[in-house]
């Protein structure tokens, strides 16, 4: 069974948002507008947040760094909805069931990377945006939480290709749109479970770190940090 994760290497990323562009089309992410922007009320499934790094008596120097869904193998979202809305899968990935979904947003806070979006608003996608939607994503309703995916929607089309093919899922079948759009092979994207995938190998190098590990919600998502390593494994 795989286990699907992601690896970003920071000392490659650019900030250029090509991924978070990606993500938005690829999903049918709602857009909201400026004016709701400066209200907060944006909708993004992928953020570039911003981090510092400085030693003592320096200034602090501050990038940008790509933030999905972290798909936790201990998920703390999955323990407080009550109605089961948000599950993970065998492989390892945390979906959201729209249907279930109430809109209680008690995901929402106990995510810690704040990674979950309520949409507050009924989707509206204006002219000529709606001809762009994907047929294979939902549009989400008004009142639903909603998340990064992975965009599990192309393993299924993987995995239907690989079976006319009559062979197993190989490496690089499988990669999220956030992935592919990177022109800067910042992120790697496959399965975890396999030692040989280049996943795993970079989830080994001695720059690998991971957002609030010390939580022990145990994240699929590792970094790559920047330095001295100068992009080297």
């Amino acid at each position: 069974m795989a286990r699907w994760g992601m690896v970003i290497d920071l000392d490659r990323c650019t900030a250029c948002q090509a991924c978070v562009v990606a993500c938005q089309v690829e999903n049918n992410v709602p857009p909201t507008g400026a004016d709701q922007a400066e209200l907060g009320r944006s909708i993004s499934w992928l953020r570039l947040a911003p981090h510092g790094e400085a030693e003592h008596g320096t200034r602090p120097q501050m990038h940008l760094m790509p933030v999905p869904c972290m798909h936790c193998d201990n998920p703390p979202c999955t323990k407080v909805c009550p109605v089961q809305a948000t599950q993970i899968g065998e492989e390892g990935l945390v979906g959201q069931i729209y249907a279930r979904c109430i809109g209680c947003r008690y995901c929402t806070t106990a995510c810690p990377y704040t990674v979950r979006e309520f949409n507050w608003k009924q989707p509206d996608f204006p002219e000529p945006m709606e001809q762009g939607l994907s047929p294979d994503v939902s549009i989400r309703p008004k009142g639903v939480v909603e998340k990064c995916t992975f965009c599990h929607h192309r393993l299924q089309v993987a995995r239907d290709r690989a079976q006319l093919e009559d062979r197993p899922l190989a490496e690089g079948d499988y990669v999220p749109a956030c992935v592919e759009s990177c022109p800067a092979a910042a992120m790697t994207f496959g399965d975890l479970e396999d030692p040989n995938s280049e996943v795993s190998r970079l989830k080994q190098s001695q720059r690998a770190f991971q957002l609030l590990e010390e939580l022990g919600t145990e994240p699929k998502v590792t970094y790559l940090s920047k330095g001295e390593w100068g992009g080297q494994v």
